[in-house]
C-alpha cells in the first residue's frame, strides 16, 4: 500500500471534518519552501532563477511552524530550491513531526544520504526522492551526470535505515511510454513506498518552454502509460488517490482546486498557486479572501490555465470526490489493497 493507512485516516478524517463544518475553501498540503537554493540547474525549474539577494534566504524554523499553524494542512511538503541546503532542515522537520504533520521533503537525493543522521524514521516523514525516469533520462533532466546513481544509492540507504521513501517523478513532452513502464518497473525492485507522477506544466520561470505537455498530449500519454496498471498488469504503488490517476487518463473531468496546495516561501504566501508568478500575500487568510479564484483553473478561460493538470492542483480536487459515495467504495478498496 502507497499511502500509509495512519496517513489515509487522518487526512480522511479531516476532509470529513471539512465538509461538515461547511467550508468550501480550504487547504490539504502546504507546500513548504524554506530556501530556493539548489545545487542543481534543471531546465524544467526555475526556483534559482530568483535575484541572489533572494537565494541566500532561509525561512526559519520559528516562520515554518507558524505558517503551518496560520495553514492547518495536514500534509506538508517540503520542495526548494533543495531543501537539505537549509542548515535548520532537521530541526524544520522534527517540529512538523512533533505536530503530526505528515512530512514529505522533495529532495534531488545529492545530499540525502550523508544527512540521514539528522532525522528520525517516523509514519510521519517520507523522503520524496526526484526522479525523472531511468539513467539516462533523468540525467539530461537535471543536466549533469551521475545524479541518478547517487539519488538511486541514497534511496537504498534511507530505506536500509527504516525511512519512508517515495518517488516523484515529472513527464514531459516527448516521453517514451514504455520507457517510463520500465523505469516504473525499476522503482518497483526498491520497495519504494509509493511513486508521485504529474505531467510537466509550463512554470513561468522555468529556463525550458518547449517540452511542457497540452492537455490533450498528456490525457493520451497517461493513457499510455498506465495501461498495464488499469488492466492489473502491473502491481505499480502509486502514492495517489486512484481518482487523480483516473483524471490523468481522461476518465474524470476535474477542475482545478488552487487553494488546496497553498505555497509559503520567503516571499510570503504565493498567489494563486506556485506555477505562476503573480505575487505574494502576508498571510495566509489574505490568500484565500482576496484572490479571485474563478480567474484560475482550466474551466475559467484563464489560457495560463488551459493545459495544466498538475497534481498540486488537482489532486485535492480528487481527494473531495472521493467522498461521494458513488467513489468512497473505490477509493476504500485501493487503499486497502483490494481493488485498483
Amino acid at each position: 500500500m502507497a499511502i500509509a493507512l495512519q496517513q489515509a485516516i487522518e487526512v480522511g478524517k479531516y476532509l470529513v471534518t471539512q465538509r461538515l463544518l461547511g467550508r468550501k475553501k480550504f487547504p490539504l498540503v502546504l507546500m513548504l519552501e524554506p530556501l530556493f537554493r539548489c545545487n542543481l540547474a534543471c531546465s524544467g525549474c526555475g526556483k534559482i532563477q530568483h535575484p541572489k539577494e533572494i537565494l541566500k534566504q532561509n525561512l526559519t524554523p520559528e516562520q515554518c511552524f507558524a505558517a503551518v499553524e496560520e495553514c492547518g494542512a495536514p500534509v506538508v511538503s517540503i520542495p526548494g530550491g533543495e531543501p537539505l541546503l537549509h542548515p535548520q532542515i532537521g530541526e524544520i522537520v522534527k517540529g512538523l513531526v512533533d505536530r503530526r504533520k505528515f512530512v514529505y521533503l522533495c529532495t534531488n537525493g545529492i545530499l540525502l544520504e550523508k544527512n540521514l543522521h539528522r532525522f528520525q524514521p517516523s509514519p510521519y516523514l517520507n523522503f520524496s526522492v526526484h526522479l525523472d525516469g531511468l539513467q539516462e533520462t533523468h540525467d539530461r533532466c537535471v543536466d549533469r551526470d551521475g545524479v541518478f546513481q547517487v539519488a538511486v544509492q541514497a534511496i537504498r540507504a534511507a530505506k536500509a535505515k527504516g525511512f519512508r521513501v517515495t518517488t516523484n517523478t515529472t513527464v514531459f513532452e516527448g516521453a517514451n511510454p514504455q520507457e517510463v513502464q520500465e523505469f516504473f518497473d525499476f522503482l518497483a525492485t526498491l520497495k519504494v513506498d509509493g511513486m508521485m507522477v504529474s505531467p510537466g506544466y509550463s512554470y513561468a520561470w522555468a529556463p525550458d518552454q518547449d517540452h511542457f505537455l497540452q492537455r490533450e498530449q498528456t490525457k493520451a500519454l497517461f493513457r499510455e502509460i498506465l495501461s498495464p496498471f488499469k488492466l492489473g498488469k502491473k502491481n505499480w504503488e502509486f502514492n495517489h488517490n486512484p481518482l487523480f490517476l483516473d483524471f490523468l487518463t481522461g476518465e474524470k473531468d476535474y477542475d482545478c482546486t488552487p487553494w488546496g496546495s497553498p505555497s509559503y516561501s520567503v516571499l510570503g504566501w504565493q498567489k494563486p498557486c506556485y506555477l505562476l508568478n503573480e505575487g505574494y500575500y502576508d498571510s495566509f487568510q489574505e490568500l484565500l479572501d482576496n484572490t479571485n479564484w474563478e480567474n484560475y483553473g482550466h474551466r475559467s478561460g484563464n489560457p495560463k490555465c488551459t493545459d495544466c493538470m498538475v497534481h498540486c492542483g488537482y489532486e485535492p480536487t480528487a481527494a473531495v470526490d472521493a467522498l461521494d459515495p458513488k467513489n468512497m467504495g473505490r477509493s476504500l478498496g485501493t487503499l486497502l489493497g483490494i481493488a485498483r
